[in-house]
């Protein structure tokens, strides 16, 4: 249509240019947003992947450590009986293997290593003494990996004919006076393994389509795609396969392998992930293209109406120049025919020149508004996340540190006393349950004073020195140890993020104190290290936090399983970029320092 032809009028040509401004914004929008979209999902999914592998992973551990416990608890019950004949160890053995059958062999050698008792006489009066679980059994519990247990007589055999590795634990048959008499073995099935894994991950709270791999200590693929398992190590190939998986690591932290070195990943398909940025991008696209279609038919038609009485004005001057005219037909009150034409034009052509700059100046203030607005939100999404997580974490860390080992220890008395209960006397039984009970009372004290600590957090109003004031009153009155603060004005001050993580630092290593270290008195010192820097009239310094008692102390470099006060406090200085030190020796009590820029 003529109408619409840019060479033949402005209004059509204004309205072109609005399209083509306006496209190539849309096209220029969705590819950005697509950009910043999937990199944000794509880092979001990552971290989310590796929470699920330290839940899987942590979950494994536990189940792990519950068999161990097993394990003891029959090598106890072992012990307690008067009966030791090899058919009454069988019996009682293929008894635990009966309410646990993913034990696949268990058996009781004596401290020579030779087999007396197994369940369904395997390895009946046989020589286990090189066996790991033996050697490592007669000291302490153990708990380890074996590669295909060869003693056995028909070992499980994974499809592909692959013999996995299988999990072994022992632990020590000790009699009177702490003489040991014997080891007690087991293997666990590989299948229960496997199995454990595929409810693990199918327990997770995500409707994501997730695989799993279980590499090995020494980096074999245990669990993972039919091609790797136990041919490939995770180092040599490419778990994201190209690009086309997202994979989550679990973290490195030896205090939840439960002795076995396994590690766990999580992968989930790039095209599942990133599936609602790349909608994005297309929705961006096409909305940005209609509103620019739509401005461009209104730029078009309010062009004509405001340019109606110029046309006009311009065919007359035309007619003029036709010369079917003699004068232009002007306004009452003027008359400037002589010199319209020329004035008319430059008009014209600086309105217009005009109009596009301000259209122009318009699209480029709403582009940056629009920019800095989704800035802002999204800088708003990330902080209000971070502060979630924080909290989640440190939610996690509190319950785990009171209600976590309190039932722990409880579910510990009361297996035990279900186990013996036949064979314990009424006073006996009565004492197990009292203790029982003192284990239940503790916890569920500890959980309240957690809640009320969550609740009544004062740091941010009173200021750091007055919080830890009230929360040594506190750990006086309820554990009976002397305990005394010393802070400077300077340091007593601090209400910041930086106040909140150090209160919760103190808090936990009062409630190790008190858990661990039998001290008679604990002391904690806040004060600002301050020195004046050369050439300069700024003060510059740190702030040093120490808590010392003195109990029985420990050493540091030794591995405590099932133990993660520690371990929070460490995370918890990473938080503030702080440097944590722990000093400690068995009998000559704990000093923690904690020292962080000011």
């Amino acid at each position: 249509m003529p109408r619409f032809d840019p060479r033949l009028h402005l209004t059509a040509a204004i309205g072109w240019a609005v399209f083509a401004i306006v496209a190539l914004a849309a096209l220029a929008a969705a590819t950005l947003a697509s950009e910043e979209a999937e990199r944000h999902i794509r880092a979001d999914t990552e971290k989310i992947l590796t929470q699920f592998a330290n839940q899987i992973r942590y979950g494994l551990a536990a189940n792990l450590e519950n068999r161990r416990a097993i394990v003891r608890a029959t090598a106890a019950q072992i012990v307690a009986s008067t009966d030791r004949s090899a058919d009454a160890l069988r019996h009682h053995l293929e008894a635990v293997q009966a309410q646990f059958p993913e034990f696949v062999w268990l058996g009781v050698a004596d401290d020579a290593g030779r087999v007396a008792a197994a369940t369904g006489g395997i390895l009946q009066g046989e020589d286990v003494a090189q066996q790991p679980w033996f050697r490592q059994g007669r000291q302490r519990p153990f708990l380890g990996e074996s590669h295909g247990a060869p003693l056995l007589k028909k070992p499980p055999r994974a499809p592909g004919g692959w013999s996995p590795r299988l999990v072994d634990m022992a632990a020590p048959i000790t009699g009177a006076a702490s003489r040991r008499v014997g080891v007690l073995g087991a293997y666990l099935s590989w299948e229960w393994i496997e199995r454990l894994q595929a409810e693990l991950l199918g327990a997770l709270d995500t409707h994501r389509p997730l695989d799993l791999l279980l590499v090995a200590g020494d980096g074999t693929i245990l669990i993972g795609p039919a091609p790797w398992v136990g041919r490939q190590r995770v180092a040599d190939v490419d778990v994201t396969e190209g690009g086309t998986f997202l994979v989550g690591h679990n973290a490195r932290n030896t205090e939840h392998d439960a002795g076995l070195g396994w590690n766990v990943l999580v992968r989930q398909g790039v095209e599942s992930a990133l599936g609602p940025a790349r909608k994005t991008r297309q929705i961006v696209f096409l909305v940005v293209l209609l509103a620019g279609l739509a401005s461009a038919v209104v730029a078009v038609w309010a062009t004509r109406l405001l340019t109606r009485r110029l046309a006009a004005l311009a065919e007359e001057a035309r007619a003029i120049r036709r010369g079917a005219r003699r004068m232009l037909t002007v306004p009452a009150g003027a008359d400037e025919v002589s010199h319209i034409g020329a004035a008319l034009a430059e008009a014209i052509q600086h309105l217009q020149q005009e109009k596009q700059a301000l259209t122009t100046l318009n699209a480029e203030l709403d582009a940056r508004v629009a920019e800095r607005t989704a800035r802002i939100r999204r800088l708003a999404d990330e902080a209000r996340q971070a502060a979630v997580t924080r909290e989640r974490l440190r939610l996690a860390r509190d319950l785990h540190d009171t209600l976590a080992h309190s039932l722990m220890a409880l579910l510990t008395q009361i297996r035990l006393v279900r186990k013996l209960r036949v064979r314990l006397d009424a006073a006996e039984l009565d004492a197990e349950l009292g203790r029982a009970e003192e284990v239940a009372a503790s916890g569920l004290t500890e959980t309240r004073a957690a809640i009320t600590q969550m609740r009544h957090n004062s740091v941010s109003d009173t200021g750091l020195g007055p919080a830890l004031r009230e929360l040594l009153s506190r750990f006086s009155e309820r554990s009976s140890v002397v305990a005394s603060l010393d802070a400077d004005p300077q340091s007593a001050d601090l209400a910041d993020e930086r106040a909140e993580t150090v209160f919760r630092i103190v808090e936990e290593a009062l409630r190790n104190v008190e858990r661990h270290a039998r001290a008679r008195s604990v002391r904690v010192r806040l004060e600002k290290i301050v020195s004046l820097e050369s050439g300069t009239s700024d003060l510059a310094g740190r702030v040093c936090v120490e808590i010392a008692d003195d109990g029985v102390g420990f050493d540091p470099t030794t591995p405590r399983p099932g133990h993660y006060g520690l371990r929070g406090i460490q995370e918890q200085a990473a938080l503030i970029g702080a440097h944590l030190g722990v000093h400690s020796r068995p009998g000559e009590g704990t000093r923690i320092v904690l020292e962080f820029d000011a």
